[in-house]
């Protein structure tokens, strides 16, 4: 199997069951500071930025990273300089590939 910075996000229209945990933990394992939440339907990671700026152009980065591959993530700005990232498929209501392929590329760019 390709690493997951070197899959492509596909369509999803649902129709398919999200992961079950014994599926995705292979994918969570490979995503850095990333966590299961929400009764394991989302994953988050949470970042700390030395100011607002800083926040603002890695959401920027971030925008244009989930444009390209047809998939967003919901994105939360906070306190000033902190900012919490969460996947889910929302077509299916919880886990797919794509929320794992995204948050890989995410870490690319930090």
């Amino acid at each position: 199997m390709l690493p997951l910075t070197q899959q492509k996000c596909a369509p999803c229209e649902g129709g398919v069951a999200p992961l079950r945990r014994s599926e995705f933990q292979q994918y969570l394992d490979a995503v850095s500071g990333w966590n299961a939440t929400n009764n394991d339907l989302a994953i988050q990671r949470k970042f700390k930025f030395k100011n607002f700026k800083t926040v603002m152009e890695f959401v920027n980065k971030v925008a244009v990273l989930a444009e390209s591959e047809g998939h967003h993530p919901d994105l939360n700005v906070h306190n000033w300089n902190q900012l919490t990232i969460t996947l889910s498929t929302h077509a299916i209501g919880g886990l797919s590939i794509n929320d794992f392929i995204l948050a890989a590329k995410i870490e690319q760019l930090l």
